[in-house]
């Protein structure tokens, strides 16, 4: 099946809201199998949104539209499928029941405009919206289907997922399972390389994504069952993770470097603590993101100054003088001295020059410093990052939680 997706809004014209729709409705069509060849975006105008979606059926067999089901005049996106498809609009009554009841249960006055998002193309499948007021449906018509879902990221998630998800399943014709491998620290480039001749099968398919400081490795299977699909993808997946090792960090498209480490630590039994400069909290933050960081994160530093490094760290004075604060010496110090304080199992310590300022020639912008302090000794690991501010600490956060992982991994092979 090839679909389209066509997003709706002036607003996201005129980038005043980020079109996180889109993306997310991307990565999920990717995940059933669904072939995605195109976004169009269009703003709020009746004309325009009827010409783009007569375009996109032109090219496609499913198109999914985002937003334009609100309760003003300008939420025109099901009525432009109905007109397209020649159908007019009728009230579904358990919608319009379902949107009284949400009403009275936030309350909130119920007006006339509400009434209207509970018109619909005639015929059309009724998808309920069990976080708003703004029902979708789906309209088939010439073998063709339009997928209207609500603009609003929690109202489209909920409903993509409980609902268009397993439509587009049946559709599209047996069974579509996915497994994303996470990979860090081999690039997109050298791990294609990698892996050439494994892109040469039709079913299962393989195809790379990159990220911050990453790699995901999407193998996907059709088949009758989700077992054999299940099963056709096992042997491609033991394969990479032969040829990639290590850098095999983590399976899942929402299973994070940060989640990974800390269920790694809370299954040892063991705990961190982070001291960090360039990154000014991010590390630890990432950790605290995820339920249980409790049982592996007692405490952090964040030691900006050479003051603080040397006051709370225990950085000696004479290693800030003679190799500087943004070296392997200083970072090694650093960890020991988080180890130390904290009593934690493992010390991780960052620091470098995030930028935009204060390179040199010998040590640019960009150069980082990353320490691990553990039971068996202390290691500190050089890194040249290129890009801003924003994406140099970005970078030094997961290299950061990466180099913890492989220190976790050697001392379970020892």
């Amino acid at each position: 099946m090839v679909a389209e997706i066509l997003s709706v809004g002036t607003e996201l014209l005129m980038g005043q809201i980020a079109n996180t729709d889109a993306q997310y409705i991307s990565r999920r069509l990717s995940e059933l199998g669904v072939t995605l060849y195109r976004h169009t975006t269009v703003g709020d105008n009746p004309a325009r949104v009827k010409e783009a979606l007569g375009q996109a059926l032109d090219r496609a067999d499913m198109v999914i539209t985002t937003g334009g089901l609100g309760p003003t005049e300008d939420d025109l996106t099901k009525e432009m499928v109905g007109e397209y498809f020649g159908l007019r609009m009728a009230l579904h009554q358990p919608s319009l029941d379902a949107i009284t009841s949400y009403m009275n249960r936030i309350g909130g006055v119920m007006t006339e405009n509400n009434v209207k998002q509970a018109y619909f193309p005639e015929g059309a499948i009724i998808m309920p919206n069990l976080c708003g007021t703004a029902p979708g449906c789906i309209v088939e018509r010439g073998g063709k289907a339009v997928a209207v879902l609500p603009g609003p990221p929690r109202e489209l998630k909920d409903m993509f997922d409980r609902q268009l998800a397993p439509y587009l399943a049946r559709r599209s014709g047996g069974h579509i399972e996915s497994r994303f491998l996470r990979v860090f620290g081999i690039g997109e480039s050298r791990l294609e390389t990698m892996l050439l001749d494994l892109f040469h099968s039709d079913n299962p398919t393989l195809a790379l994504y990159c990220g911050a400081g990453e790699v995901q490795a999407r193998i996907s299977a059709r088949a009758e069952t989700v077992e054999q699909a299940r099963a056709m993808i096992a042997p491609l997946e033991a394969e990479i993770r032969r040829r990639a090792g290590d850098a095999v960090y983590g399976v899942g498209a929402n299973n994070s470097m940060a989640q990974v480490v800390l269920e790694m630590l809370r299954a040892r039994g063991e705990t961190v603590c982070f001291a960090e400069s360039c990154t000014g909290g991010m590390i630890a933050s990432a950790l605290v993101d995820h339920a249980g960081a409790s049982d592996a994160l007692s405490e952090a530093y964040v030691t900006y100054s050479n003051e603080a490094k040397e006051r709370l760290l225990g950085v000696r004075a004479q290693t800030l003088a003679q190799f500087g604060a943004v070296s392997a010496e200083c970072a090694a110090e650093m960890a020991e001295g988080a180890r130390r304080a904290s009593g934690a199992t493992w010390g991780v310590s960052a620091t470098g020059i995030a930028g935009p300022d204060g390179g040199t020639a010998g040590k640019p912008v960009g150069t980082v410093f990353v320490g691990v302090a553990g039971p068996d000794g202390t290691q500190a690991r050089e890194f040249h990052f290129r890009g801003d501010r924003g994406w140099v600490r970005t970078l030094t956060c997961g290299n950061a939680l990466n180099l913890l992982r492989l220190c976790m991994l050697r001392d379970e092979k020892a």
